[in-house]
């Protein structure tokens, strides 16, 4: 389904696959717990479906994925920065059993780069990845991965070398999380997983089980996902009786996380625990930093605030904060994932110009980033379908642009 789909609304693909099982409109709305009304409505896209807690609800009624019903993944596109080999390269370098342990030293001679010259590489690919360069990233992502386990196996007895390895494969999961490659990230959080454990470093651990909690999120296992948060927060909390600013920024970051998965679980108390918890934490942190790349301090904490609302519905909370949250001293991914996340609240709330100028100014500071997120794509398919008369010129070439033009 690959790309075949991208010019389905969400509302027309539940109705493609309801068709598909043989399903009528009353069996599937029972199945949900919802009108045949309702159901109508979603499928000509007179209601928006945009909250995942939802939409995973339909999927699994319909046998199948979440990502099936987003559209994800979708195509990675050719640009100057990514050539011609992007997610099938980066696949093949997770997928080679060589990797496994058993068998972790049988892999192709790679030059084993000395500690210092992989740190740059791997904080090159990072501050890439938080500029929203995406094709860069996935492009680089199997060479690196290469040279991080060379350098790892030269020198074992190096912890340092453990935690680049685990930050390479952290670096993969979170790259492949917005590509919508969920099986995959879960494989890089997995192996990076293993890696900073062998690292001994609580505060690389941590970061790479929030990078499972979030490879939990793309999958709709939100309730595992909040199990993981809680049970992550009580390894690293010994260690904040004498914080370093990297454990703060894990602890802290890893409560945002879960308060996305308690959101989409529908549990409204612990999504406020969890941001109640990372907002006492970036206030002892006491400003924006970007510690081991978590971009986590108070500005963080406000946008998982509009970021929550809207999974939970609450789009007048995220109407009133939204705007007021100034992201500019954020990184580029931090920025545009925001914006995305206040032009759902604008649409959702009939301001479509709005809706529209917030999602092109996005675009204009993170394309790819735009492109590849489900809530771009939809947003501009709900607009294009709910359109009277011939769309605005500048939408068109936005739905050009994100390869969703009907």
């Amino acid at each position: 389904m690959r790309g075949m789909t991208n010019t389905l609304t969400i509302g027309e693909r539940i109705a493609w696959y309801r068709r598909r099982r043989g399903m009528s409109q009353e069996v599937l709305a029972g199945l949900v717990e919802r009108t045949v009304d309702w159901l109508s409505k979603v499928e000509n896209d007179r209601i928006p479906l945009d909250r995942l807690s939802v939409i995973k609800t339909v999927a699994e009624a319909l046998d199948v994925s979440l990502g099936d019903l987003l559209a994800e993944p979708s195509l990675v596109d050719w640009t100057p920065d990514s050539g011609h080999q992007t997610v099938p390269a980066l696949r093949d370098a997770l997928l080679d059993y060589r990797r496994i342990a058993l068998f972790d030293r049988g892999g192709p001679a790679v030059e084993a780069p000395p500690v210092e010259q992989l740190t740059r590489d791997v904080a090159d690919l990072w501050e890439a990845y938080q500029a929203s360069r995406f094709g860069y990233v996935t492009a680089r992502l199997p060479w690196l991965l290469a040279r991080a386990h060379a350098t790892a196996e030269q020198r074992p007895d190096q912890p340092a070398c453990q935690q680049l390895l685990a930050l390479s494969y952290q670096l993969a999961a979170v790259q492949l999380t917005k590509l919508g490659e969920a099986e995959l990230a879960w494989i890089a959080a997995d192996r990076g997983l293993v890696a900073a454990q062998h690292s001994d470093d609580l505060a690389v651990t941590g970061s790479l089980a929030r990078s499972v909690v979030h490879a939990l999120l793309s999958v709709g296992k939100y309730a595992e996902a909040v199990r993981l948060t809680g049970d992550t927060a009580d390894l690293l909390r010994p260690d904040l009786a004498t914080p370093t600013p990297e454990i703060t920024s894990v602890y802290g970051t890893l409560f945002l996380a879960g308060a996305m998965a308690a959101a989409r679980a529908e549990d409204r108390a612990t999504t406020r625990t969890f941001l109640a918890e990372a907002d006492t934490v970036a206030g002892q942190l006491g400003r924006d930093a970007n510690h081991l790349w978590t971009a986590f301090g108070p500005t963080n904490v406000d946008i998982h605030r509009v970021a929550t609302a809207g999974e939970l519905g609450d789009i007048q909370v995220a109407i009133d904060l939204g705007p007021r949250v100034d992201t500019t001293a954020l990184p580029m991914e931090r920025r545009a994932r925001h914006a995305l996340e206040v032009a759902r609240a604008y649409s959702l709330w009939n301001r479509l110009d709005d809706a529209l100028t917030t999602l092109l100014d996005a675009e204009r500071l993170a394309p790819e980033q735009v492109r590849y997120h489900y809530l771009g794509r939809q947003l501009t398919l709900t607009w294009l379908r709910r359109s009277r008369g011939k769309p605005s010129t500048a939408l068109l070439a936005l739905a050009r642009r994100l390869h969703v033009q009907t």
